[in-house]
């Protein structure tokens, strides 16, 4: 007799039969997140900071989390915003004293490790990762710094991740409980496995079970690993879901108008109570009620066709000139080495990825875009400048693992193109905390790339982001080849750092002495060519809102 997994009505229903106080509840990350239960769970333990939460990354709905108290720890690698730019939210300025709730700060790579130990079963896992930098800090209980037996190098081993339950979810299960999800798979199936009772799992509609026999290789989380099911349509709203059409299930995109409102809403604490009263504290009926027939019709259908690009005036912004250097920089380095692969943090440094892209294309040189939660072979969307849009081509949709391991830890043909929110003339990068205690986001896969990749860094200039020793280390600055302003370049020496290029003719050691805190040499620098009409065009079709001016 085939097991029938139980089935629950709602969300909420899901999350008072199988989530108890004091549990580890495992959010599974894609491009999507399972944020109709996440609504529910923040719902369900509201004041009672009761639980320990794991997602890879705070944003969006997640933010319901701290708002609700319903979380007495967060394990995760980044708190902040992503869309329509990634940048801090004020929810978390108090992150160091406990509020909203405690985190543990690691990287995406490592979490993901230490979730596929756990799914293995393994005791402990070895990293090069984490050493040298603040996320290898207070975390006694989870890693130990250890010597590499073979190679004799510094390592730190880490404590498997093992949460009670796992929560994904899927296009669509059968009673028997096998989920199907579409490709890229993000974190895949090792939190399924990782998890110690199993996955709850919400769909966009439960399906018979020869609908799933037909596609067995779509079948990410198998019915044994599965508690508890319940249907809930657009369960990943306001992120965006892809599901290829399985099943009769139609995909959906990112609800940038929302999640706009919710970041601009969670800037301020009565402002982010009254967006969890309005959206969160209802059901999950309730909620796409909220969003309406309409509004949730056109999510489905063919995406807007792009604005005419920004036209203001035929100056570049700074920020303009830091994404258009950056990617002069990302195309010489290309052309003067070994590089295949470009990955890219969010924000101002993939733009710049994209249009170093899109230069080297023009002249025959072929190097792939990649990303971080599964994409490979990018093709940006004209017009979506949202690094994780469903709407962008690829050549191939994988996982995390395939991308940060595969693709850039074992692939010494990557270049990694990084941004910081502080920056030392060693290189290092800090997106973690300012002097005085306030929070930035934290490393994403940043850290990841930095380490096991060469790293070109983007940085805004300013005295407080070019510091001489930044307040804490995120990503290790030994790999960077280049630091890029939006005046001019630093380009590594074997004695340190030196401004190798400068737009204008202004006296570049008075560029840097009054634009930064950095002590480095200036002479034999160039003069950059002024931005190009054609490098604006290029860089305002990209980004025809103006989102990174």
């Amino acid at each position: 007799m085939i097991a029938v997994v139980p089935v629950s009505p709602t969300p909420d229903d899901l999350v008072r039969r199988h989530v108890r106080p004091d549990m580890h509840v495992h959010f599974s990350a894609t491009p999507s997140r399972p944020n109709a239960v996440l609504n529910a769970v923040a719902r369900a333990f509201r004041d009672t900071r009761s639980l320990t939460v794991s997602v890879a990354a705070v944003h969006g709905n997640a933010h319901a989390l701290g708002i609700a108290r319903a979380a007495r720890k967060v394990i995760t690698g980044f708190l902040g915003e992503t869309c329509p730019t990634p940048r801090p939210s004020p929810l978390y300025r108090d992150l160091l004293h406990g509020e909203p709730f405690e985190a543990e700060m690691w990287s995406l790579l490592t979490l993901q490790q230490r979730l596929h130990a756990a799914a293995t079963g393994q005791r402990a896992v070895l990293t090069s990762s984490l050493a040298g930098t603040c996320l290898a800090e207070g975390k006694e209980d989870s890693l130990r710094h250890t010597t590499d037996p073979f190679t004799g190098e510094e390592g730190v081993l880490m404590r498997p991740l093992r949460p009670d339950v796992t929560v994904v979810h899927g296009v669509c299960a059968d009673r028997r409980g096998n989920v199907v999800l579409c490709r890229p798979h993000g974190e895949g199936p090792w939190p399924a496995y990782a998890a110690r009772l199993g996955v709850l799992a919400s769909v966009e509609c439960i399906v018979d079970d020869e609908v799933v026999d037909a596609m067995p290789d779509q079948v990410v989380v198998p019915g044994q690993r599965v508690l508890g099911l319940c249907e809930a349509p657009f369960g990943c709203h306001p992120q965006s879901l892809r599901t290829q059409g399985l099943a009769g299930v139609p995909g959906y995109l990112d609800d940038y108008a929302f999640l706009s409102h919710t970041a601009e809403a969670c800037s301020d604490d009565e402002t982010a109570r009254r967006w969890f009263t309005d959206w969160i504290a209802p059901s999950h009926d309730d909620y796409l009620s909220g969003l309406g027939e309409k509004r949730l019709r056109a999510l489905t259908g063919p995406p807007p066709t792009a604005p005419p690009p920004v036209r203001d005036g035929p100056e570049p912004s700074r920020k303009e000139s830091l994404m258009i250097l950056g990617a002069r920089t990302i195309a010489n380095l290309v052309r003067g080495g070994d590089y295949d692969t470009l990955l890219a943090g969010i924000g101002a440094s993939h733009v710049a990825a994209w249009l170093a892209a899109g230069r080297l294309r023009s002249e025959g040189r072929t190097v792939r875009l990649v990303s971080e939660l599964g994409f490979y072979g990018i093709r940006p969307h004209t017009g979506d400048v949202y690094l994780f849009s469903q709407l962008h081509g690829a050549e191939q949709l994988s996982s995390i693992a395939d991308i940060l391991g595969g693709m850039v830890a074992a692939n010494p043909r990557c270049l990694g193109v990084l941004a910081a929110a502080e920056t030392d003339s060693s290189g290092n990068v800090n997106t973690s905390v300012l002097p005085d205690g306030t929070w930035l986001t934290g490393s994403g896969g940043a850290h990841d790339i930095a380490n096991a990749a060469d790293c070109v860094v983007l940085a805004a200039s300013g005295r407080r982001r070019y510091v001489p020793k930044v307040a804490a280390v995120t990503s290790p600055g030994r790999r960077v080849k280049a630091v890029v302003s939006d005046f001019g370049v630093f380009a590594r020496r074997s004695e340190g750092f030196a401004l190798a290029s400068h737009f204008g003719a202004v006296d570049p050691d008075r560029l840097v002495a009054s634009r930064t805190s950095w002590d480095v040499p200036a002479d034999g620098a160039v003069v950059e060519e002024p931005v190009t009409a054609a490098e604006l065009d290029a860089l305002r079709r990209l980004d025809p809102y103006g989102h990174h001016r």
